[in-house]
């Protein structure tokens, strides 16, 4: 008889109450709990599946597992109350194979993709987990495969350390270090209609769009938006949904950094944004907290840390007041709407502010401690290739600007913009599929290597675009035509140890320290990192800052030097756990963080050095004295 671990979600399984007990002494797949037809040792419990309305038999086998079999029908004798809830004894008759619904056939092919799954591990083999779900449906004749959800709940507890890892779906969601939880705000009006009479020329989404029950900026079919509406845009329900679907794709949800999306999140009334700051907290400390402040505080103590909150905004609502406020919310790192440096470009797509704007709210963040991350349009109207190639060339070396990361969105025409419109009439053209490739291409290899690449197209899906991308892997090709012409992208992402270990399998021999310093902004900045430079791959980063004079913060006047970032990359480590095999808590952020106060006390003069981060890291560096 084949007996299933059962941890699989292929069906919904709940312990039966007294109110639920069955009325019939026979019911399908219903069993009883010391049947004589089952040797001594073995428990059997009651279970009810919801979703076909069947009874289930559950075994417990020597105290530890839990086992599944299936049969056709059991005879109920007596019913008992044991351990908290109530189970049977009777009589079992086995169904045969023919006999069995899809969702047993279901349940029999993820046992036995299991079975296959540690048989290999046991005997360190690679397998092909496609070919393998693929060959056992055809076993059980089923038409589907199972999920990969579903065969990870299944893997027996002793087995999960080994072999999620290798069934993690993405695995480049969590190879950073952290696991993204990007959530949504409401729908509301873009804040430069008031002034302007219109919103941004390419601009999909929002109340008044084709698009109307999406956010600003989107079109309400990215996977993002698709979470936000199906939760009715709540940012309790959004997180808490987020975190479940990553734990049952495998990933580690230990350290969890938030994005705020969907238009401009300053530009909202303060008592909306303090709801749902506080709300994104509420769901990882399951408390239901009265203000941010008390949010924080049980965020702090949750199992789940929050180690940063990321804002989407533009630059004329990135000014003092405003950044003072993402302070109190715990927010690290801004991305803010640039699009382009040139003014006619940014007057003629209707932005609505000025590249002087950008300039400053680049300044007064970073002398807030802030990270930021610079949102670029190539192929915007009127620009041309040649003129796109200058404007970043001037974007990464005019200490004006040099953002610290970079999410580079090619122009999509998209039906109801304003765009659109020139795009039909003729009098706009997107650049063909081969001078976008060479266009990024040529974009990458002029990233410094202390910006970080955080995408190079939009979410946005394909048959929605009239216009522009034509392929979903433009950052690949793109690397394809930079091997094809001898250059290279050396941007944090690309170099990330993370990364490197997926796609490249090499891991980092001869680790040193590195040091790159550079100006920007007004203040002077200091690149540090542990790297393999022959490998060229990176492990670790700190950017440090010796703040303008300017600088407004109360704590950052005289004599202070600020910590804006502090990384360790690599797969996901627990907080307060080690793993010998990756690189977080191996002691790279000591030591980073040592020569930094190196730095700012000998070199810059500082007598204090202050350190931005998320509400777990406040308590973190507290203990170290780092303020």
């Amino acid at each position: 008889m084949p007996i299933l671990p059962l941890y699989s979600k292929a069906c919904i399984l709940q312990p039966l109450t007294p109110a639920r007990l069955p009325p019939e002494p026979f019911y399908p797949a219903s069993c009883g709990s010391a049947s004589r037809r089952w040797e001594a040792g073995r428990t059997l419990a009651l279970f009810r599946d919801q979703l076909y309305d069947t009874w289930t038999v559950i075994l417990r086998q020597d105290g530890v597992a839990l086992w599944l079999s299936i049969f056709s029908e059991v005879r109920i004798r007596r019913y008992f109350f044991c351990g908290g809830g109530w189970h049977g004894s009777g009589e079992m008759r086995q169904k045969r194979k023919g006999d069995l619904s899809p969702a047993e056939l279901m349940m029999l092919t993820i046992g036995d993709v299991i079975k296959q799954l540690i048989e290999a591990h046991e005997q360190g083999k690679d397998i092909d987990l496609n070919k393998v779900k693929t060959r056992t449906a055809a076993k059980y004749g089923l038409s589907a495969q199972p999920r990969l959800v579903d065969i990870i709940a299944a893997v027996p507890p002793q087995y999960r350390k080994v072999l999620v890892p290798k069934l993690k779906a993405k695995p480049i969601r969590t190879a950073s270090g952290i696991a993204v939880v990007a959530v949504m705000c409401k729908p509301h009006r873009c804040p430069h209609i008031s002034f302007t009479g219109n919103i941004c020329v390419y601009c999909p989404g929002g109340p008044d769009s084709d698009f109307e029950y999406s956010t600003q900026s989107y079109t309400g079919y990215e996977p993002t938006s698709m979470r936000a509406i199906r939760a009715r845009y709540d940012p309790y329900l959004q997180t808490r949904h987020r975190i479940e679907q990553l734990k049952q794709l495998g990933h580690s949800v230990d350290k969890v950094e938030f994005i705020v999306m969907g238009g401009t999140f300053m530009a909202l009334p303060e008592e909306y944004r303090d709801y749902f700051i506080r709300n994104l907290h509420d769901a990882l400390s399951g408390h239901t907290s009265n203000n941010i402040y008390e949010a924080v505080k049980y965020s702090e103590r949750s199992l789940t840390k929050c180690v940063g909150i990321t804002i989407e905004t533009r630059p004329d609502y990135c000014m003092k007041r405003h950044l003072s406020d993402m302070l109190t919310y715990g927010c690290t790192r801004l991305e803010i709407g640039v699009q382009s440096v040139y003014e006619d470009v940014a007057r003629d797509t209707n932005r609505g502010h000025t590249v002087k704007a950008v300039c400053e709210s680049f300044h007064l963040a970073k002398d807030s401690g802030f990270k930021v991350v610079a949102h670029m349009m190539p192929d915007l109207p009127n620009v041309g290739l040649e003129r796109d190639i200058e404007q970043f060339t001037e974007f990464f070396e005019n200490p004006a600007f040099r953002p610290d990361g970079l999410k580079l969105y090619p122009t999509l025409v998209i039906r109801g913009t304003g765009l659109y419109e020139l795009w039909k009439s003729g009098r706009y053209k997107s650049y063909s599929p081969s001078d976008l490739i060479e266009l990024v291409a040529r974009i990458l290899a002029l990233v410094p290597p202390w910006t970080r690449v955080y995408r190079v197209q939009r979410d946005i899906p394909m048959p929605l675009v009239s216009s522009g991308v034509e392929h979903g892997n433009l950052r690949e090709l793109a690397f394809a035509r930079m091997k094809d012409l001898g250059i290279q992208c050396r941007d944090v992402r690309t170099r990330e140890v993370g990364i490197q270990e997926i796609h490249h399998k090499v891991r980092p021999y001869q680790v040193e320290l590195v040091r790159r310093d550079y100006v920007a902004n007004g203040g002077w900045e200091t690149f540090l990192s542990y790297e393999d430079p022959d490998q060229d791959i990176l492990i670790g980063l700190l950017r440090l800052r010796k703040c303008s004079e300017e600088t407004f913060r109360f704590e950052l006047v005289g004599g202070v030097s600020i910590v804006r970032e502090l990384h360790v990359y690599g797969s996901v480590v627990p907080v307060s756990s080690r793993d010998p095999t990756k690189f977080q808590h191996q002691g790279f952020g000591m030591l980073l963080m040592e020569e930094a106060e190196r730095i700012a006390r000998e070199e810059h003069g500082s007598g204090k050095i202050a350190v931005i981060s998320g509400n777990w890291g406040r308590a973190k560096f507290t203990v170290h004295s780092h303020f």
